[in-house]
């Protein structure tokens, strides 16, 4: 974990620096699109924490992003309040995260995979045909807030602030998970993935485990999504489909399943890939698919499996006497 805390510091580092030139330069639109970076990270940290420490593929991870993004919507829209909706989005994202648990940790495999792609895909369609919720339009007209912070108060309209406020929320839900992963239980939910049969041999409950790991994940995942109203002013349907569940999963890939921190660069670089190729062509989808199969190929444990063993040299050389 050493060197994905040194990769996240440098991270930070270099996203103070990229805000501070951004306000100096009054810009606008890199700010929003790093920060709209950082909140699909958060999706992806909570793929990752599925995925590479509990070995379970979860295709419908975006139900929970989308859930946060529209339960903070209907919120902000009633209370204009960050609390407010953050709140209400951890509260509820806990009770769908355990009713959801219940139902796809009966099955494993290939069949929770589908299960959870199933259980989004109802949602989207609901969503979807509702017009309380404005249907296939979404919801416009979140109103800009103001997030009180006791000491001082970030607005959301602001560009370089707001960046730096979901930078903070980020780095905060990667220290947790990271903390969370490097105890006893996190030891466990590997154990779980290296084999599970054995684990339950060992006395331990291997639903527990895997229940709390899906909530932990369905709650990181809703939370980010929470942020997404606050930055663009609305929510559409498409948070909640297939695409926003396979761009996590691929993002997880291509920084590195089972590192956390690759999660965080992953998004960032897909992020850039999207807009950087998407001003190019319509097609950017190709590239990501090419970005995708190539890192599977050439990369199997992904950037950081690259760019932490070299960070891991750097570290024992200081550490020799």
């Amino acid at each position: 974990m050493r060197a994905s805390h040194v990769l996240v510091g440098i991270l930070v580092t270099a996203s103070l620096i990229f805000a501070a030139v951004g306000a100096a330069m009054n810009d606008t639109f890199y700010l929003r699109l790093a920060t709209e970076a950082l909140i699909y990270a958060g999706l992806a940290l909570s793929v990752d924490i599925l995925l590479g420490y509990t070995g379970l593929l979860s295709l419908g991870q975006a139900l929970f992003f989308g859930m946060g993004a529209y339960l903070s919507a209907l919120v902000l829209m009633i209370v204009p309040s960050f609390w407010a909706a953050f709140a209400a989005t951890a509260i509820v994202s806990a009770i769908a995260g355990l009713v959801g648990g219940f139902i796809v940790n009966r099955v494993r495999g290939a069949y929770f995979a589908l299960i959870t792609f199933g259980m989004a895909q109802i949602a989207a369609k609901v969503v979807y045909n509702t017009r309380a919720l404005g249907a296939s339009d979404g919801l416009i007209g979140v109103p800009v807030i103001n997030i009180n912070l006791g000491i001082a108060s970030i607005s959301s309209a602001s560009p370089a602030a707001f960046f730096i406020f979901v930078l903070s929320l980020i780095v905060i839900f990667y220290v947790l998970s990271a903390y969370l992963l490097d105890t006893p239980f996190g030891r466990l939910l590997i154990a779980l993935r290296a084999n599970e049969n054995r684990v339950q041999f060992l006395g331990y409950r291997t639903m527990t485990a895997r229940l709390a790991a899906y909530v932990i994940a369905a709650m990181i995942a809703a939370l980010s999504g929470a942020l997404y109203p606050m930055l663009r002013g609305f929510v559409s349907p498409e948070l909640l489909f297939f695409a926003t569940s396979g761009n996590a999963v691929i993002t997880v890939v291509t920084g590195g399943a089972g590192t956390l921190v690759g999660a965080l660069y992953g998004s960032l670089l897909l992020t850039l890939l999207k807009s950087v190729v998407g001003s190019y062509t319509e097609h950017h989808l190709i590239v990501i698919g090419l970005l995708f199969m190539g890192a599977v190929v050439f990369l199997p444990r992904g950037l950081m499996g690259v760019v932490r063993p070299a960070i891991e040299r750097m570290l024992a050389r200081e550490t020799k006497p």
